[in-house]
C-alpha cells in the first residue's frame, strides 16, 4: 500500500520504517528540516535496538522516503497514520492543537478517499474531533480510525513486528477491511485484531499503560512495607507471579516508572475521568506514589549517612534512562534523583551506554555544573562515596561484586533496581541497600 505517515518522533519513525519493511511504500512527512535532512541521510535521531537495520534495508530499497511536504506525502497514499505529539498539560489533558491543526490541513488537500489513522495516543473523542476538523474543508469521502500504537521502548521493532494484538477502532466496514489487509502481515502467528468502535479503542490504550503503572506502583508498595516489616519483596513477587491471574511481568520494585507513555497516559486518563465527573481514585494514588518513589532512594541515603548534607561526597551514578534499551530520559528517575543530590551539596559522576546526551539536554544547569559524565561504568566508580543505580542495563549486572571495593573509596551500593542477588553481596562485603529487600551493612 501506499501510506504517509505524519511525524518522525517516535512512534511515527518505527511504525514508517516497519510498515516499509513488510514491503509498504511509505512516505514520512515532518516539518523539522533539519530532522528530516538527516533522515534523508540515513541518520536515526532516536536509539532503538534493530530499527537501524531496517532504516536502510528499507531506504535502499526505495521503500521509505522522508520529506517536509504534506501534500506531496498524502497524495497518493490510501491510509495516513498522525503520529504527532500530544503532550501533557500543568492539569494532565493531552495537547491536540498539532493533531487538530494537521487534520484541518488535510481536510484542503484530499480529493480521493482516505483512511486518516490516530495513531498517537488521544483522549476519548479525538476521533470524532479529527474527522469535524477535516469535514470542514473536504467534500471528499474519508474515514478516520483509532489505531493505538502498543510499543515498548527498547523493544519497539519486535512489538510492532509481532504484536500481541491490533486494535482498529471504526465504525466503517470500508476503513476496517482495508486496516485489516494492512496488518495481516503481521499476525500470521494467530494473534488477534480487534476491531472496536472508535471511543473504546482510544481509551484501550489508556486503559493498558493505566493498569501496567498501577501494577509496578502496587509492588513498589509492597516493598516499602517489606522494608517495615523485614521481608523481601523478590520472594513476595515469585510467590504472587505464579499465579496466571496475575503474571509474572510488571512484578519488579524500584524506583518508579517513568518514559513518555505511563507518566502522561495516566494524567490523561485521570483527566478525563475527571472531566466526566468521576474521581478515578486508584489513579490519584498511582501517581502520588510514583513521585515519591522517584527519590525514594534519596531517603535512604540520608538515613545511612545520618544527615542531608551530601557536601563535600562524591556519588556514581549508573543508568540515566528511564529503561533500559533506550535513550529516552523523559521522566527518568535519574533526573529526579541527581537533582536532589546536588541540592544536598553532592558531586556526581554518571555513566548511561546511551542516554548521556540526552540526559544533558534535560537536566537543569546546577546539576550539569555539578556532574562529570564518563564514557565506561568503571569510571563512575573511581574514588566516589557510593554508587547509585538507576537504571537496570545488563552491563550493570555483569560486574563481580567483590571488586567494587577496589575502586570505590568505600563500597557502598545504593540500588534502586535491585540488580544483585543479596547472598552474592553478603559475601562480598560490601554496603548494599536496595528497595524492599533487607538492607546489608559493613
Amino acid at each position: 500500500m501506499n501510506i504517509a505517515v505524519v511525524g518522525t518522533g517516535y512512534v511515527g519513525l518505527v511504525s514508517g520504517t516497519c510498515f516499509a519493511d513488510s514491503g509498504n511504500d511509505i512516505t514520512c512527512v515532518d516539518i523539522d528540516e533539519n530532522k528530516v535532512k538527516q533522515l534523508r541521510d540515513g541518520e536515526i535521531p532516536i536509539y532503538e535496538p534493530g530499527l537501524k537495520t531496517i532504516f536502510d534495508r528499507s531506504i535502499r530499497e526505495g521503500r521509505l522516503r522522508f520529506t517536509t511536504d504534506l501534500e506531496e506525502a498524502v497524495k497518493d497514499a490510501e491510509i495516513i497514520f498522525l503520529c504527532l505529539p500530544t503532550p501533557p498539560g500543568a492539569d494532565g489533558q493531552a495537547d491536540l492543537s498539532a493533531v487538530l491543526k494537521v487534520a484541518g490541513q488535510l481536510g484542503k488537500m484530499i480529493t480521493d478517499y482516505k483512511v486518516i489513522v490516530n495513531k498517537s495516543t488521544v483522549p476519548v473523542g479525538t476521533a470524532d474531533r479529527v474527522r469535524e476538523a477535516v469535514a470542514e474543508n473536504t467534500d471528499a469521502e474519508f474515514d478516520v480510525v483509532s489505531n493505538p500504537e502498543f510499543l515498548r521502548e527498547g523493544a519497539a521493532v519486535e512489538d510492532f513486528m509481532k504484536p500481541e494484538r491490533v486494535v482498529i477502532g471504526t465504525s466503517s466496514e470500508r476503513a476496517a477491511e482495508l486496516m485489516t489487509t494492512l496488518y495481516e502481515p503481521f499476525v500470521r502467528s494467530g494473534n488477534p485484531i480487534i476491531v472496536m468502535d472508535e471511543r473504546s479503542s482510544e481509551l484501550t490504550k489508556y486503559a493498558a499503560n493505566a493498569m501496567l503503572a498501577t501494577k509496578i506502583t502496587f509492588m513498589n508498595e509492597i516493598a516499602n512495607i517489606c522494608e517495615k516489616v523485614g521481608a523481601n519483596v523478590d520472594n513476595i513477587r515469585r510467590g504472587i507471579g505464579t499465579d496466571s491471574r496475575i503474571g509474572k511481568r510488571f512484578l519488579f520494585a524500584g524506583i518508579g516508572y517513568g518514559g513518555s507513555c505511563f507518566p502522561k497516559d495516566v494524567q490523561a486518563i485521570h483527566y478525563t475521568a475527571g472531566q466526566n465527573g468521576y474521581d478515578f481514585k486508584i489513579l490519584d494514588s498511582v501517581m502520588k506514589v510514583n513521585e515519591k518513589q522517584k527519590v525514594s532512594i534519596v531517603k535512604k541515603m540520608e538515613d545511612y549517612y545520618g544527615t542531608s548534607d551530601f557536601s563535600g561526597k562524591t556519588f556514581g551514578i549508573w543508568g540515566l534512562s528511564f529503561k533500559p534499551e533506550t535513550d529516552d530520559i523523559r521522566e527518568a528517575p535519574a533526573l529526579y534523583i541527581a537533582e536532589e543530590l546536588v541540592e544536598r551539596g553532592a558531586k556526581l559522576i554518571a555513566y548511561d551506554p546511551e542516554a548521556i546526551e540526552t540526559f544533558k539536554k534535560a537536566t537543569t544547569k546546577e546539576v550539569l555544573d555539578n556532574t562529570t559524565f564518563v564514557l565506561n561504568q568503571q569510571d563512575a566508580l573511581v574514588d566516589v562515596d557510593a554508587l547509585v543505580i538507576c537504571t537496570e542495563w545488563n552491563e550493570f549486572r555483569r560486574p563481580t561484586i567483590d571488586r567494587f571495593q577496589d575502586h570505590m573509596k568505600k563500597a557502598v551500593i545504593f540500588d534502586g533496581r535491585n540488580l544483585y542477588d543479596l547472598n552474592r553481596a553478603k559475601k562480598s562485603n560490601i554496603t548494599y541497600i536496595s528497595v524492599g529487600r533487607p538492607s546489608i551493612n559493613v
